[in-house]
C-alpha cells in the first residue's frame, strides 16, 4: 500500500551526530549512502547478466523497485512522503524558514538495457544531501522536497516527460488512452492505474504541483555527451535545454538507372543529392558555431531504398534530420537554411525532397539568478565547473516552462548514456551533491 503524507511523519532528531561542514556551513552530503543505493539499484534492477545494463521500465517493476528503495531511505530520515496521481514520489524535510520549497529531483526509469546513473544520480544526490542534514541534526533553510519522477524516458510510451507533466495536470486524455507502452502495448492510463495511480484524476487535469509554491527546482544529471570529460571538469551548470525541429521520415526522390550506362548529366542521383544536403547543413552549423551560436545538427538515419543495388544509381534515399539549439532565432535561421539548400539541390540534381511532417520542442532557458547563485557556491567550494547547454530533453524543461526557477547540474560521465557503460565517478557525483547542499543551506535568494 502506498504511504500517505500522514503515514511517515517523524521529527529530525536535533544534534544527532556531527559532520564536517562546507564553506558556507552546510553539512557534507552522505556520499556513502548514495554509493550503497547505487549498488542496490544495480543489483535489484539489472537485466541479470553483469555488464548488460539495467531495466527500469516506466510504470513497470524496475521503476517501482527504485521508488521503493528511495522511499524506504526517506522514511528512515523522517521525511514526509506522498505520492501523486501519476505515482510521482515526493519526500520532504522541513526547513528552518517558511516559504516556497526547494525541490531536487530527477527520474528513476531507464531505457531498455540502460545505465545505472541516468536519472538515478539526480534522485540519489538529493537523498545524500537530505541525509547529510539529518545526520548533522540540522535543517535546510527552506523545506527540501526530493521528487522521484515517473516515466521520463520516452522510449517506453513515445511521450515526453510523462511524470513531470502529469504533476502539473498537463497529460491529455488522448495520451492516457492511446499512447501504448513498447513491448506489451498497455495504454498509459492503465499502466498508471496498475502502478497505484489514478488516471481519472489526470484525465480531469488535476495538478499536484503549484508553481507558486516552488522556490526552485534543481535537477542533477549525468552529462550525456563528452564535454566535461574532454575538458577534465567534474560538473557543469546548464544554461538551457535545447529545443529542436525534426524531420523523422524524410526522403529524396530520384531515378534508378544503370551505374555505368548513365552519363552524369542524365542522372537523378538521390544519394548524391542527400549527401549534398548533409554537407550544406553541416556548413551552416560550422558558420553559426564560429559565430558563437548554440547548435547541433544530426542526420541520424541515411539509407538508400530497398531497390538499391551495387550497380544502380540510387533512385531513393530515406533520412532523418534533427536540429537542436537553445536559441529560437537559431532554429528559425536553420529552417531557412534547410529550405534554401533543398531548393538549390533539387534544381542542380534534378531530384525532389519530401521532408514530411516537422516535429520538435521549444527551448527551455534555465533561470539566470539561480545559475548565478550556484556559480557563487561553486566558486566558494573551489570546484572547476563550466556553463554549458544541454542537448537532451529533461524534466527540468517542464518546470521551466511552468514558470518555476529551474537549474540543472551536469555530472561528468564517460561513454555517453542510455547504455551499460555509463561511467560516472563518485567523486564527481560528490561535487554536485556538495553544491546542492550549499544551496539548501543558504536557501533561495531574493529575486533581482
Amino acid at each position: 500500500m502506498t504511504p500517505s503524507a500522514q503515514d511517515i511523519v517523524t521529527p529530525v532528531p536535533e544534534g544527532q551526530g556531527a559532520t564536517s561542514l562546507l564553506p558556507n556551513g552546510a553539512p557534507q552530503p552522505d556520499i556513502p549512502l548514495a554509493v550503497k543505493l547505487f549498488a542496490e539499484l544495480e543489483q535489484r534492477t539489472g537485466v541479470g547478466r553483469p555488464g548488460h545494463g539495467i531495466n527500469r521500465t516506466s510504470y513497470g517493476l524496475g521503476e517501482q523497485i527504485a521508488h521503493e528503495i528511495v522511499l524506504r531511505e526517506a522514511g528512515r530520515m523522517g521525511m514526509v512522503c506522498e505520492v501523486d496521481a501519476a505515482c510521482n514520489l515526493y519526500m520532504t524535510m522541513k526547513g528552518r524558514e517558511n516559504g516556497p520549497a526547494v525541490m531536487v529531483g530527477s527520474h528513476l526509469d531507464s531505457v531498455p538495457a540502460g545505465g545505472n546513473f541516468d536519472g538515478a544520480a539526480g534522485v540519489l544526490a538529493g537523498l545524500a544531501v537530505a541525509s547529510g542534514f539529518f545526520k548533522a541534526g540540522r535543517r535546510p533553510a527552506r523545506d527540501l522536497t526530493l521528487m522521484a519522477i515517473r516515466a521520463e524516458e520516452s522510449t517506453w510510451f513515445g511521450a515526453s516527460y510523462v511524470g513531470s507533466r502529469a504533476a502539473f495536470g498537463k497529460l491529455t486524455s488522448d495520451e492516457l488512452d492511446h499512447v501504448l507502452r513498447a513491448g506489451d502495448g498497455i495504454p498509459l492510463g492503465k499502466a498508471i492505474d496498475a502502478a497505484g495511480g489514478d488516471a481519472e484524476k489526470l484525465r480531469a487535469g488535476t495538478a499536484h504541483l503549484d508553481p507558486s509554491r516552488i522556490a526552485a527546482f534543481l535537477e542533477p544529471h549525468i552529462e550525456q555527451g563528452p564535454v566535461l570529460v574532454g575538458e577534465e571538469r567534474p560538473i557543469g551548470l546548464v544554461t538551457g535545454i535545447r529545443g529542436s525541429f525534426r524531420h523523422r521520415h524524410a526522403w529524396c526522390e530520384g531515378s534508378y538507372a544503370h551505374s555505368g550506362a548513365t552519363p552524369r548529366a542524365y542522372r537523378r542521383d538521390a544519394a548524391l543529392a542527400t549527401a549534398r544536403l548533409v554537407v550544406a547543413m553541416d556548413d551552416a552549423w560550422k558558420r553559426l558555431t564560429a559565430a558563437g551560436r548554440d547548435l547541433a545538427v544530426t542526420f541520424g538515419q541515411v539509407a538508400t531504398g530497398r531497390d538499391a543495388a551495387f550497380s544502380k544509381i540510387a533512385g531513393r534515399t530515406d533520412f532523418s534530420l534533427d536540429v537542436r539549439s537553445e536559441d529560437l532565432e537559431v532554429l528559425d535561421f536553420m529552417r531557412g537554411e534547410l529550405a534554401e539548400a533543398v531548393a538549390a539541390i533539387e534544381a542542380e540534381c534534378n531530384v525532389r525532397f519530401h521532408l514530411g511532417a516537422e516535429t520538435g520542442s521549444q527551448p527551455a532557458r534555465m533561470d539566470s539568478d539561480l545559475l548565478a547563485h550556484l556559480g557563487r557556491i561553486v566558486q566558494a567550494q573551489s570546484i572547476d565547473a563550466r556553463k554549458m547547454p544541454c542537448g537532451a530533453g529533461h524534466d527540468s524543461a517542464v518546470f521551466a516552462k511552468m514558470g518555476v526557477p529551474t537549474a540543472m547540474i551536469f555530472i561528468r560521465n564517460r561513454n555517453g548514456s542510455h547504455n551499460p557503460q555509463e561511467a560516472m565517478e563518485i567523486d564527481d557525483f560528490a561535487e554536485a551533491a556538495r553544491v546542492l547542499s550549499g544551496f539548501c543551506e543558504e536557501g533561495p535568494q531574493e529575486r533581482r
